[in-house]
């Protein structure tokens, strides 16, 4: 080595050094161990500087250089000390991102790590401190022995740097869940289970239902019940067996438990995001698909729409085994959210192997659902309620526990009373718990009935005694029971407590009136519990609280007030007078200091709305302090993404306007005189910059937004997103609102070409709205930028009668959409059936292209089968080409075999290839064995190219689809091949890391594991590039040892997410060179460094190779080709 190469060795650690020296520098909050890296490494920076300059200055004949050389070796002190700050860069995203990198290795490192990494250092500057003084033997002694050690503590740095990237990764993870769906079902299945008693429920998991439900693929089980008769539990018992009975892998499951409290928050997009939060949780490999939704949304702040939802759903159900999906009380739901979710699982069921339980009581539209499902009643059995019973003795009075005949009695006398019902057999023993004499609990026994009113009389006994309570644990239990009745969602105990300890005209909270969680449960006769997972408190059961809100102004005619002033009060403590927090840090740090804060300003207003007058005063005071803005911050917060939150301004008559309530607004009014009237033109001073008019619209407030029309509201004020006021008003379908803003000469065509009121009543399914805005002329044909045409808009959403109605209207049912693409071909895409036929019926044109895919093209990938074979008899091409190929193409894509078959059998072109190959090849890509035997009894080649695998047979073996690989073999007429680069299938299969199809391949097939492919590398040093340790160890086991290249290539750790070498098929991590080609696949042809030296090119040695200054995100690539 001469010494302009040693030098320039030198050169490149002192570039790297500085890099992270500086970084260093930069950290605060500094603990003793980076002051201490810090101080070794500029020392060490220093030597190397010294050397640097004694090599400029001497010359190669010297013998000195002979010693020297070995510094700068291969694998010697300065390469491996220079391999080790590359590995640390690579971890790195890029220059702006080295302090991230940085604080995870210097905070993250176990202390003897650290120290290990000092030592080395200190190893470092001792060898060059001998070559300063010019001490060869010396020096070359030290060389040998500071290899030696570097090389054994290589295992236990990487070791270090690979525990630091799964941490990484595995935060990275949680954080993604978390934003695409706070819920957390597995907490609250947690806390149900947790209370089974042993041996209930067994009669569910033996019930010949239940059988057929587990083993037969597709079938959908429905279990209706009478109120308390266990549904929740047995929902709980059918995932507990699910989650614990199958071998890892063998199917999946997916729940949500549907709450009456929590009606508002539990919509369509919150249940089915909590199912894909679930299936993506325990599937990393489908991650990405939250990964790009967050990649568009995170920095605007916005969230993935229901569609975007959807789709990713298919995308990770389409790569998902077997899924059970467990549905509790749907009957909570609201009918509107009820009737969306069935028919959007029923649309991702489609063609999926799929099985749904669903519980619910006996709603007849329901049960009308289900009509064609398998039906087990859920009752509570005989002998579950006895094992119940007997479970409790313990708990009861010395008097029975002492008499065992009083025993008997109890449990005879309970069980006849149940009728079916879990919940009243918990309501009968806990009416015995104050029963201190025999007499006592037998004139407690006799008055228990099975009557139809049983519960309500159930719950009077329990109030009574509560009535019976000393005074303080009476009014505590009125409180406790007003608050969980009334309050707008589920409350946590830290959340009870401390609004039972707000007080009138305090301005802060006194921790010394904070009642004890377990006090607020013992008071309450066994109507309240505590869900310890998820720290929520509740009643009893949903009847408690339909029983509670039928009577509830007998018992506490002043419930809605008391909470309106508790959490007025609250928000005007001392606390909150400075306004907003600046920072999100100061906010979250203000949220764990005031935790009853969040729901105060969440929901004041609605308990308010129902109180109104009582406490107009009240809320003057608060909306006209800087406590507002605390609350509207709170708010905004709530539903916004950590991290990405931003607090926009408001005005008083803007959160009363938004609120509803006209009564404050015209006390606003006569206490400002003239000023109120700019205050109602004015706009909310945030980002949306909203009218008071169009935030009264956009929820329905009929009385407000007459007063503010009185008060000279412009009432076709604009905004770029909301829309005006009647845009607003048709969109959430308040037709009150909207006759309100007719009668007033509201604008029903504006000029803009976004936010028409048509469009959105027609997407959003409010019929007689549309008809309103039809009879007030209405353009049926205008364009929105968004939504396209009114029809294209109903047909998209599934509303049938809205698609008639548009269609009477002289609706132009071929119009082309601001989308490029028509009617006919989102009803098609979405799987709207009886939408599709009503199109059709009226002429609209079956092979219409717009948007480069036809509404065939469109059923086809999603799996529709009804729709394919109406467009089919309708005359519609069955070759026609989508941007992505053609029908069978993408059929054949997703697995669709039905669909497969029926465009086969209407002269589908079985070699009509698509944009990554043909139909068997993506097929095969996917792992879609019985669509392969289709195709290929149907004679497609098997040997056609495909884009990212010279043929079907290539990525069958890189993919480890075993049995399809077998399937081609056997259809294939010639030898098997090898690619443009002599990979065999044995080769692609190793470097995929597929254990089972190598031996397949070894064993059926008679493959060599020693060939070599063009570069001279066998499937042992793909697969040791790779670490398969199992194929590899394979792989030796029948001689095929590892040539050429493989000591070097074995100690690179790659991660699996970065680009891919197309030649040895290896990850090419963040950081490290490589090389691109800007023609062969399409523009996304890579090769590494490692095939580069073994002399690899492109697939067309006349293209020249590019060498990238900077590493390219695939993921990034295809969203800007539009892929």
């Amino acid at each position: 080595m001469d010494p302009l190469s040693i030098t320039g060795s030198i050169i490149a650690i002192l570039q790297l050094s500085a890099k992270v020296l500086a970084y260093l520098n930069d950290v605060k909050d500094a603990s003793k161990d980076r002051a201490q890296c810090e101080i070794e490494m500029s020392n060490l920076y220093s030597l190397l500087v010294s050397l640097r300059s004694r090599l400029e200055e001497g010359s190669a004949s010297q013998p000195w250089y002979t010693a020297v050389r070995a510094l700068a070796s291969e694998n010697g002190p300065l390469d491996q000390y220079k391999q080790a700050l590359e590995t640390l860069q690579a971890k790195m995203n890029d220059g702006s991102r080295l302090k991230k990198v940085g604080e995870a290795l210097m905070w993250k490192f176990r202390e003897e790590e650290v120290m290990s990494f000092l030592a080395r250092i200190e190893r470092l500057k001792t060898l060059i401190g001998v070559a300063l003084e010019l001490d060869h033997f010396k020096l070359s002694q030290a060389i040998k022995d500071e290899t030696t050690q570097l090389r054994k503590q290589v295992p236990a740095i990487q070791s270090g740097i690979d525990r630091i990237q799964q941490n990484y990764d595995s935060t990275k993870h949680r954080a993604l869940l978390d934003w695409i769906s706070s819920s957390d079902y597995p907490a609250q299945q947690s806390d149900i289970i947790s209370r089974k008693e042993k041996g209930t429920g067994q009669w569910f998991l033996d019930a010949p239902e239940v059988s057929r439900w587990l083993n037969e693929a597709t079938t959908t089980l429905f279990c209706p019940g009478i109120p308390g008769a266990g549904k929740t539990m047995i929902a709980a018992i059918a995932i507990d067996y699910l989650l614990n009975t199958a071998q890892p892998g063998a199917h999946r499951v997916a729940y949500v438990y549907c709450n009456y409290k929590a009606q508002n928050e539990q919509d369509v997009f919150h249940l089915l995001t909590a199912i894909l939060k679930q299936l993506v949780s325990g599937q990393p490999s489908t991650m990405e698909h939250i990964e790009r939704l967050h990649r568009t949304h995170a920095d605007r702040g916005t969230k993935p729409s229901l569609e975007e939802i959807t789709v990713a759903l298919r995308n990770v159900l389409d790569h998902c085994p077997p899924l059970y999906i467990v549905i509790d009380a749907l009957d909570e739901c609201l009918n509107d959210t009820r009737r969306q979710l069935l028919a959007r699982l029923d649309d991702l069921r489609a063609g999926r192997n799929v099985s749904l339980m669903v519980t619910s009581r006996f709603i007849p539209d329901i049960e009308s659902a289900f009509k064609a499902a398998l039906r087990l009643e859920v009752r509570a059995s005989r002998e579950d309620v006895k094992r119940y019973i007997s479970s409790q003795m313990y708990r009861l009075p010395a008097c029975i526990q002492r008499d065992a005949a009083l025993q008997d009695t109890v449990l005879v006398m309970i069980l006849d009373a149940v009728n079916g019902m879990f919940l009243l057999a918990r309501l009968h023993v806990d009416s015995l718990l104050d029963k201190r004499t025999t007499k006592a609990v037998k004139m407690a026994l006799a008055k228990l009935t099975n009557d139809a009113d049983a519960l309500d009389i159930a719950y009077e006994e329990a109030l009574h005694r509560m009535k019976s309570q000393p005074k303080g644990d009476h009014e505590l239990a009125k409180r406790v029971i007003t608050w969980i009745t009334f309050a707008k969602r589920p409350l946590t105990t830290t959340e009870i407590c401390c609004a039972l300890a707000v007080e009138p005209e305090e301005t802060e909270l006194d921790s010394d009136n904070v009642p004890d969680t377990d006090d607020i449960v013992s008071v309450c006769a066994g109507l309240v519990v505590v869900d310890h997972e998820s720290a929520v408190v509740r009643l009893v059961h949903y009847t408690t609280q339909e029983y509670f809100e039928r009577t509830g102004d007998a018992w506490v005619p002043d419930g809605q007030l008391h909470i309106a002033r508790t959490c007025l009060t609250y928000l005007c403590f001392d606390a909150f007078q400075h306004g907003a927090c600046s920072t999100e840090k100061d906010y979250e740090e203000r949220l764990r200091r005031h935790q009853f804060l969040e729901y105060a300003a969440r929901y004041w207003g609605e308990h308010a709305r129902a109180v109104e007058a009582d406490i107009a005063d009240q809320i003057c005071i608060f909306v006209n302090s800087n406590a507002l803005h605390c609350a509207v911050q709170a708010r905004q917060f709530s539903w916004q993404t950590p991290g990405n939150r931003h607090y926009s301004n408001s005005t008083p008559l803007c959160e009363v306007a938004c609120l509803g309530l006209a009564i404050v607004a015209r006390t606003l009014a006569s206490t400002t005189s003239g000023s109120f009237t700019s205050m109602v033109k004015a706009k909310a001073n945030d980002n949306y910059s909203r009218t008071p008019l169009e935030l009264a619209a956009s929820e329905g407030h009929c009385e407000m937004v007459k007063m503010l029309l009185e008060y000279k509201a412009d009432i076709n004020a604009q905004h770029r997103t909301f829309g005006s006021a009647l845009y607003s008003a048709s969109s959430g379908g308040h037709e009150q609102v909207v006759q309100i803003l007719l009668d007033y000469k509201a604008d029903v065509n504006p000029q803009n070409t976004w936010n028409r009121p048509l469009h959105a009543a027609s997407s959003n399914g409010h019929e007689q709205i549309v008809r309103m805005l039809l009879a007030n002329q209405a353009d049926v044909n205008a364009q929105d930028d968004v939504l396209g045409s009114a029809l294209y808009a109903a047909s998209a959403s599934g509303h049938e009668q809205i698609v008639k109605l548009l269609l009477a209207n002289q609706a132009n049912v071929n119009a082309q959409t601001g989308t490029s693409r028509g009617a006919l071909q989102v009803a098609s895409e979405r799987g709207h059936e009886q939408i599709v036929k009503t199109l059709l019926a009226n002429k609209a044109d079956v092979n219409a292209q717009n948007g480069r895919s036809s509404a065939l093209c469109l059923a086809s990938a999603n799996g529709h089968e009804q729709i394919v074979e109406i467009l089919l008899a309708n005359k519609a091409d069955v070759n026609a080409q989508s941007g992505r190929g053609s029908a069978l193409y993408l059929a054949s894509e997703q697995g669709h075999d039905q669909i497969v078959k029926t465009l086969l059998a209407n002269n589908a072109d079985v070699s009509l290839q698509g944009r990554e190959g043909s139909p068997l090849y993506v097929a095969c890509v996917n792992g879609h064995v019985q669509t392969a035997k289709i195709l290929l009894e149907n004679h497609a080649g098997v040997n056609a190219q495909g884009r990212f695998y010279s043929n079907a047979m290539h990525a069958a073996a890189y993919e480890g689809h075993t049995e399809l690989l077998d399937l081609l073999i056997t259809n294939s007429s010639s030898s098997l091949p090898q690619d443009y680069y002599g990979r065999t299938l044995l080769w692609l299969a190793a470097a995929g890391g597929h254990a089972a199809t190598v031996e397949a391949l070894i064993h059926k097939h008679n493959m060599d594991p020693r060939t070599a492919d063009n570069l001279g590398r066998n499937p042992s040093w793909i697969a040791g590039k790779k670490g398969h340790g199992v194929v590899l160890k394979l792989l030796q086991g029948y001689d095929g040892e590892p040539n050429a290249g493989q000591a070097a290539a074995s100690d690179r750790r790659y991660d699996q997410s970065r680009l891919l070498c197309d030649v040895c098929t290896s990850s090419i991590p963040r950081g490290v060179s490589y090389y691109h080609c800007d023609h062969c696949s399409g523009g996304d042809w890579n090769v590494c460094d490692d095939c580069i030296k073994c002399g690899a090119t492109c697939m067309d040695t006349t293209h020249v190779l590019v060498k990238p200054t900077t590493f390219v995100n695939p993921a990034d690539i295809l969203m800007i080709r539009g892929m």
